[in-house]
């Protein structure tokens, strides 16, 4: 695990399916749906090798003779490179794949869809190849089995790149193109540079620097960024985005994503900027005679690339003419604005000298009177945001992941329904998900369709209704089998590709299967924190706007100074005397209705931790 990055389960169902050895985790029906889902996974993983090779052989026919020119005139690639990143052709053609696979192979044509290399006609008549007349680049997951492909045109033919589509096996969002070649180089050299594109990583390679991975046309997300963070100790990612104003966006995402963690000193993120219209395929020529002088200059580039902070605030500056008065002040506010957001005292107070001395331009004077300015400025961004204290992008995740888990037992651990009813209806748990709605509403109407004299949902959330119920209604419930029929219903929905993954156990998914009841009331707490939280929200808005009622009435007193406390720490504050009578009441009550809703964030995050974990994976 420790040598190749990889989770425990990763591991022990990869020495267990190596040696035959029989891993007893599942209920006969969970193992019997995980097997068909493996098996499923299996049969994808082959049919994607074979098209693999299939193109690599086409790349070297004369029919490839133009796609061979792209790559070695054109992008400079060696064959070594072509070879070791298995680049190959899709010849022109509506069934060539179509016929190789199916005709010649007998693949069935649902399986050759399902891993996304054909697509049905719309007349229903026959399938044709997705990709056509394209150079092929098989993407990889970390282990190195093909998962799906980027097609990029020869032609003037749209769009330039064509994606495999989302599949069992290859979710864009997961994966990184070049890590099963890049992961032992990111950790011997303790970094990972990620750049845009494809033939970006295949330079980087080829030149000296295989510790380069892409992000597969999306921005970087968190998955992504902690899948990197798994091999490198320093925890040093360095992102290498074009540099043109695209680049620069991508760049921004990618830091609006990572700031959590690198608040947090969970990641040490760093930008590297190449010259005007430059990226990093076009930073190496591909001349034997100039490479080392090259390589030196990214070297010397990746050494001096600046923390993410730093170019943030680089960047900002010069995007306003100082010497404007209002664009002055513009570039004030929104340095003002970014240094908020710092939680560490320290470093905050370091930035905004920083950037009091880009501002003031070095003299000394201007600076000092910049810096108070900007210590204001600060202050009162971080006064306004109390009351975001408590909303983090996590909550959008968490209240997916645990949603899914409820949904996910609700599915298959069938003698569980009952309970996960009495608890939504206990807790007053709503699914806010628009997809996570529709499912729901479907499985209803399902179950009250098949489940003869099912109790009206008032008396089946009752409580004292007997988890494992003896009753005709009770095993019905229990037996149904919602699976086979969402499957029938899934057309309908407008999210189904989000909804399918819910359908099929995978070894991550069925494992959090294995203490139902933990999971349960771990992803009830979690949805109820995030309720009790919002409510926190808006009592600290509440007393904010009592406050400033308070103060446009009359002086600010040495006591109502104290209740400031109340958005800086966690101490309960007795004393009240001296506030105005007419904000006595509402302060005290908003007080007292802040701190109970605290204390019950403290309940519900003690009965989360026996099986947080589990919610955290899917976060």
């Amino acid at each position: 695990m420790e040598l190749q990055k990889r989770s425990f389960t990763e591991v022990v169902l990869d020495l267990a399916q190596r040696y035959q050895i029989p891993v007893r985790t599942l209920a006969s029906e969970q193992k019997q749906a995980l097997q068909a889902r493996l098996s499923l996974q299996e049969q994808l993983y082959e049919i994607l090798a074979i098209a693999t090779r299939f193109y690599e052989h086409a790349l070297r026919q004369p029919v490839g003779q133009d796609a061979q020119d792209y790559l070695q005139r054109q992008r400079q690639l060696r064959e070594e490179t072509i070879q070791q990143f298995r680049l190959g052709y899709a010849p022109p053609g509506w069934q060539v794949l179509y016929t190789y696979l199916v005709e010649q192979k007998g693949y069935p044509p649902a399986l050759v869809e399902q891993a996304g290399l054909i697509l049905p006609r719309s007349n229903g008549d026959g399938y044709y190849d997705r990709f056509r007349d394209r150079l092929m680049i098989p993407i990889m997951d970390a282990q190195g089995r093909v998962v799906g492909f980027g097609g990029r045109t020869l032609s003037n033919q749209e769009p330039k790149y064509l994606n495999s589509p989302e599949t069992l096996i290859f979710k864009k969002g997961q994966l990184l193109f070049g890590l099963d070649k890049a992961r032992q180089a990111i950790a011997q050299r303790d970094q990972a540079i990620v750049v845009e594109g494809y033939f970006d990583v295949m330079a980087l390679h080829q030149a000296g620097f295989p510790q380069a991975v892409a992000s597969l046309g999306t921005a970087l997300s968190q998955a992504q960024i902690k899948l990197l963070l798994r091999y490198t100790e320093s925890k040093q990612i360095i992102l290498n985005f074009d540099a043109d104003k695209a680049g620069q966006r991508a760049a921004d995402r990618a830091i609006g994503e990572a700031a959590d963690l690198a608040y947090r000193g969970d990641l040490r993120l760093r930008i590297l900027t190449l010259p005007a219209g430059k990226d990093a395929a076009d930073f190496f020529t591909g001349d034997e005679a100039t490479l080392a002088a090259q390589q030196a200059a990214y070297q010397g580039l990746l050494d001096q690339a600046p923390l993410w902070l730093d170019w943030q605030i680089q960047t900002l500056v010069q995007q306003y003419d100082l010497e404007q008065g209002d664009q002055f002040q513009q570039a004030s506010q929104a340095l003002s604005e970014l240094l908020a957001k710092l939680p560490n005292a320290t470093l905050r107070s370091h930035y905004i000298h920083h950037c009091a001395e880009l501002l003031g331009r070095h003299d000394s004077r201007l600076t000092l009177r910049i810096e108070e300015a900007l210590r204001q400025q600060v202050r009162g961004h971080r006064w306004q945001g109390r009351s975001q204290k408590w909303q983090r992008p996590a909550d959008y995740n968490l209240r997916q992941a645990a949603e899914e888990q409820l949904l996910r037992l609700y599915l298959h651990c069938g003698e569980y329904r009952p309970l996960i009813r009495q608890t939504l209806q206990a807790r007053d748990i709503e699914f806010s998900l628009s997809h996570h709605r529709w499912l729901w509403r479907q499985i209803l109407a399902i179950e009250e369709k098949h489940c003869a004299g099912l109790p009206a949902p008032d008396d089946l959330y009752n409580a004292e209704w007997p988890l494992h119920s003896p009753t005709e209604t009770g095993t019905q419930l229990r037996d149904l089998d919602l699976v086979s029929h969402l499957f029938d219903r899934l057309n309908e929905a407008e999210d189904a590709s989000l909804l399918t993954p819910l359908l099929h156990l995978d070894e991550t998914t069925a494992s959090s299967l294995d203490r139902p009841k933990l999971v349960i009331q771990a992803a009830a707490a979690a949805l109820e924190r995030i309720a009790v939280e919002k409510r926190c929200r808006c009592l600290l808005q509440s007393w904010q706007e009592t406050v400033a009622l308070i103060l446009r009435q009359s002086p600010a007193t040495e006591d109502l100074r104290r209740y400031l406390v109340l958005t800086n720490s966690d101490t309960e504050i007795d004393d009240i005397s001296g506030v105005a009578p007419e904000g006595l009441q509402r302060l005290e009550q908003l007080r007292r209705d802040y701190y109970r809703h605290r204390k019950y964030l403290q309940q519900l995050d003690q009965q989360r931790c026996p099986s947080l974990a589990v919610i955290r994976d899917y976060s």
